[in-house]
């Protein structure tokens, strides 16, 4: 009697360590999928991703060629939820993704200096002052930086409202915070870059209109490349390519003037002030390469939200007072990330269920292979 109740004992011990065993394993696979879509999988996409190589002069050593090249990184439509429209899972979700892959590309790639064109938040045009400096402190956590990579801001209809909702104090708030203003000139490794106050273009002679036109005409013999949130001029989206571009029944679709885009007359201005080699803007979350007057290149850059899309990237480019070459880095897919999930999900119970016995035909190999592996 004492000898078959040491024997259940014994099977009962036994019988917890394989619960125990079997239990730790799916914890294992559990954590391990959670710490690859979370956290490795923007290590894994981002690191294929290369400066592009550009001319130098020939005179220069190597290390000198190096140091000439100025590493810009270009990225737009942030759109961080605020209290009003942002559900707090989607608020969570949404910041944690762009808070990894913006810390990943800066650990990865260390550029020297970072441009968000526009759209910062997605409330900033009707936001209160608390709900700001809530944004602005969430915005601070999520694209920190280190000390050797400069951040800077370009405003958007988003951050302070279309044309008929900015006010002064709504432009002045974003500046203070950024510390942007039209028409501010940055130069850097002899790469001179004007920041554009894009919503301000309306052409209609209103005070903040009028101050930003004349700052611009100032700055015009300077400008290498201008940063803007939105495009320049363009009937649609028709002639836009990529996989990043937007989708087929959006791209005929006209653009609306100073909603859109900007106006023909405010595009030509620019255009005739400037004539930069390079433009880059944002505002529509779809990638759009155009040439304008037959030589100027404007580069939209998508969304940086997987918010507003599947395949958020980013812009990447070498860039040296006399020549630029760009690059696209491509985050990760969300739909892959779900796929992921979903497949992981799927074993788990197939695990599960082969471990409680409960499978049918065609699963029996697996719950053949689990009972394999008890007998060992």
């Amino acid at each position: 009697m004492a000898m078959m109740r040491s024997d259940l004992g014994i099977m009962k011990i036994l019988h917890l360590k394989k619960r125990g065993c079997f239990l730790l394993k799916l914890l294992c696979l559990v954590v391990f999928v959670l710490i690859f879509c979370e956290f490795l999988v923007y290590y894994v996409v981002i690191f294929q991703c290369h400066w592009p190589e550009v001319k130098i002069e020939a005179h220069r050593s190597s290390k000198q060629s190096s140091a000439s090249v100025l590493k810009a990184m270009f990225l737009s439509d942030t759109h961080l939820l605020g209290e009003i429209k942002g559900h707090w899972l989607d608020k969570l979700r949404r910041e944690w993704q762009m808070e990894r892959a913006f810390q990943t590309a800066l650990s990865l790639l260390e550029p020297d200096i970072v441009f968000i064109l526009g759209d910062v938040f997605d409330e900033g045009k009707w936001s209160s002052s608390q709900a700001w400096e809530d944004d602005v402190r969430r915005f601070q956590k999520m694209f920190r930086h280190p000390v050797r990579t400069e951040l800077m801001v370009v405003v958007g209809n988003h951050d302070i409202g279309f044309h008929y909702e900015m006010t002064t104090y709504k432009i002045k708030r974003f500046a203070k915070v950024f510390n942007f203003t039209s028409g501010k000139l940055v130069t850097r490794k002899g790469v001179n870059f004007v920041m554009v106050n894009s919503v301000a273009l309306e052409g209609d002679g209103c005070t903040v209109c009028s101050r930003a036109e004349a700052k611009l005409m100032k700055l015009s013999h300077k400008l290498n490349c201008s940063h803007q949130h939105y495009p320049l001029y363009r009937r649609s989206d028709a002639e836009c390519a990529g996989e990043d571009s937007a989708l087929s029944e959006e791209k005929y679709i006209p653009f609306k003037e100073k909603y859109d885009v900007l106006s023909r007359e405010a595009s030509q201005k620019l255009l005739w002030w400037f004539h930069p080699r390079l433009i880059l803007s944002g505002h529509t979350h779809s990638a759009c390469e155009v040439l304008h007057n037959g030589k100027i290149p404007e580069i939209s850059v998508p969304s940086f939200s997987w918010r507003n899309r599947n395949n958020p990237s980013f812009i990447m480019g070498s860039i040296t007072p006399t020549d630029f070459s760009l690059y696209k880095c491509f985050l990760p897919l969300e739909s892959r990330v779900v796929t992921i999930y979903c497949i992981a999900g799927a074993l788990l119970g197939v695990l599960i269920l082969a471990h409680l016995q409960l499978l049918n035909p065609p699963f029996y190999f697996a719950q053949h292979l689990i009972r394999k592996h008890k007998a060992v």
